[in-house]
This record gives structure tokens, C-alpha cells and sequence, in this order.
């Protein structure tokens, strides 16, 4: 009898039997599976012992013949400081912002591309579209992009730039678009779109934490995201409201709304150490938590150097009252 494990975003469960795995992976088919004989983790969708299992409503990915990243496999290594590993095909390729890399094979080559990601056959003025967003959105103008040359298989990683988890998520699974973080964003398959979100209320983007400006990912493909310390992934029904800590929002669907809240009186603002404002998400659609925004841990490191600020003190809440951290 088999032994199955299952993955998703990076925590693996089981061992299951056959029919306790297919049990699992008909709550959720956006993860991976491996059992002995595998040479690596797979998307569960394309497990021939599981196409009797039927994908959620609202979550069908699109046939294979209709894809148009690059289909890549990977597998999550670590615990506290993770890092990725990419196996392509030869002609496959995955992009990445600079010096995410942590290792590669001989035979994959490196290519600064002008634009937001998409493959070579959009032309100049979309090119120029894409990488104005991505310099809109803080980033630089060129992402670098990796391609297998050779035969057979070849394995490129990239590491998490600081303590925490890295989250795959198909986005054939999520209706084609994710909004993140702007330095959440780790690498892709080749074919994703890496550009901007704007805010459309203009209080959350002057108090959210991260700008008036979030990333925005479109395609089919897979993406990698980070975030720091312990990673919750939620799933909000229509109407579900979840009030957040405006760091600690890593990304969310399309169809999540997202606003700024107020926290409550003044006396509450300044001395309860949150901030003056929260993120409040309302569902449908799932949204990705962090328990350690860099932000947080930088600030915490800078209060305990010599010279730094006093944490407990009123003016050192007062300096990240706007941030909310």
C-alpha cells in the first residue's frame, strides 16, 4: 500500500493511505503530493489516483493546452530559513528579482528582461507598459530571468531573504490574479506578470502599511511568495470580515476586499502599541497572514541597539503611529 504525503504552502502533513490523501485533496487541490517513487512533489490535479477527485467551484485551472507559463516543478527545502528549488525542462524558465538566486545548474543561463515578466512576444509598448508599473511600484525595471539550455533536467534555488516561510500558490487557482506585498514577491514561472496594484480608496494607501502601491500577479502559472515568521492561510466565505494588523497582510485574491480601518479613540491609538490603523479584509477569497512583518522585526532590532529608541516609551510609538507597527 502507498504512503502519501501532502504539501500545501509549504507545510507538509500525512503519511496517508491512498483514500485518506484523495479525502484531503478534495478539500483543497491547490497543493502538492509525493509518495515513494516520485522523484519530486506534484500538483495534486495532475496525480493520475487522484482524477476522480473534484476541483472546488471558482478554482478549475484552466487545460494544459491553454497555459501560458511555463509548467514547473519544485520543492520547499528548510524550516525557519527556507529556500526553493526549481527543476526545468530544457527551453523552461523561471524570472526572479535580483539577487534572489541561491544556486543554479551550468546549463541555466541568466537574462535581464525589460518589462514585467510576460514572455518575449508581447510587443515594445506593452514591454514599456510593464516596466513602468513595476518602477510605479517601487521595483526596478528589469527582472532577471532564468532558462535551461541543456538536456535532461536542471535545479536553480532561491533563498527567503530573511526568517520565515515561502508560499507557492497556483494562479490558475485563483482566477488568474493575486495582490501581494511589494517584497513579498520571490520568483515565478516564466509567462506571470509582475506589476502594480493601486489602492482605490485613498486612506488605505496612505495608512496601509505598505503604500498606496502592492504588487499585482496575472497569469496561470506558479508564483512564490515570502513572508516572515509562521504563515496562516485563511479562507473567508462571502460576508467574512478579519481585521489585521496592516504588516502582517502577505497577499490576498482579487475578490477580497480590502480597506483601512480606524482603530478606535485616541487614548487606544497611542498607547495600546498598534497603530493608528488596521487592515480590515472581507471575503470571499483567501487571504495569507505573517506573524513577523520585517518591518516589525527591523523596528525591534533598532530599538535594542545602542542609541536606539525606547520601545516602551510614548515618542517611540508616536514615530510608527502612522505605519502601524
Amino acid at each position: 500500500m502507498s504512503v502519501w504525503y501532502l504539501s500545501y504552502n509549504g507545510q507538509q502533513i500525512g503519511p496517508f493511505d491512498l483514500d485518506a490523501a484523495a479525502a484531503r485533496a478534495r478539500e483543497n487541490m491547490s497543493g502538492h503530493a509525493w509518495r515513494e517513487g516520485y522523484q519530486n512533489w506534484l500538483p495534486i490535479a495532475e496525480i493520475a489516483e487522484f482524477k476522480s477527485v473534484s476541483v472546488a467551484p471558482g478554482r478549475i485551472p484552466p487545460p494544459v493546452s491553454k497555459l501560458v507559463a511555463d509548467v514547473i516543478d519544485f520543492k520547499i527545502c528548510g524550516a525557519e530559513m527556507q529556500f526553493v528549488e526549481i527543476e526545468l525542462d530544457p527551453g523552461e524558465s523561471v524570472i526572479a528579482e535580483a539577487g534572489a538566486m541561491m544556486y543554479k545548474a551550468p546549463s541555466i543561463t541568466m537574462q535581464s528582461i525589460f518589462g514585467d515578466g510576460r514572455k518575449s512576444d508581447v510587443s515594445l509598448m506593452e514591454k514599456l507598459v510593464g516596466a513602468g508599473k513595476r518602477l510605479l511600484a517601487g521595483e526596478g525595471l528589469f527582472l532577471t530571468v532564468f532558462t535551461h539550455q541543456g538536456s535532461g533536467k536542471a535545479h536553480i534555488a532561491f533563498g527567503a531573504p530573511y526568517p520565515g516561510n515561502i508560499i507557492p500558490v497556483s494562479l490558475a487557482h485563483m482566477g488568474g490574479t493575486l495582490i501581494c506585498q511589494r517584497d513579498s514577491f520571490l520568483c515565478a514561472a516564466r509567462g506571470v506578470s509582475v506589476g502594480m496594484f493601486l489602492q482605490k480608496k485613498i486612506l488605505t494607501g496612505l495608512f496601509g502599511g505598505e503604500g498606496f502601491i502592492m504588487q499585482r500577479l496575472e497569469g496561470d502559472g506558479l508564483v512564490f511568495m515570502h513572508a516572515g515568521g509562521t504563515v496562516v492561510e485563511r479562507q473567508l466565505a462571502a460576508g467574512d470580515e478579519l481585521h489585521v494588523d496592516t504588516g502582517c497582510v502577505v497577499g490576498f485574491e482579487q475578490s477580497v476586499d480590502f480597506s483601512i480601518e480606524q482603530v478606535g479613540g485616541i487614548k487606544t491609538a497611542l498607547f495600546a502599541g498598534e497603530g493608528l490603523f488596521f487592515a480590515r479584509l472581507r471575503g470571499p477569497g483567501t487571504v495569507w497572514l505573517q506573524s513577523l512583518p520585517f518591518s516589525r522585526l527591523a523596528g525591534r532590532m533598532a530599538a535594542a541597539a545602542p542609541g536606539g529608541r525606547e520601545e516602551g516609551s510614548v515618542l517611540g510609538k508616536l514615530g510608527t503611529l502612522l505605519q502601524g507597527d
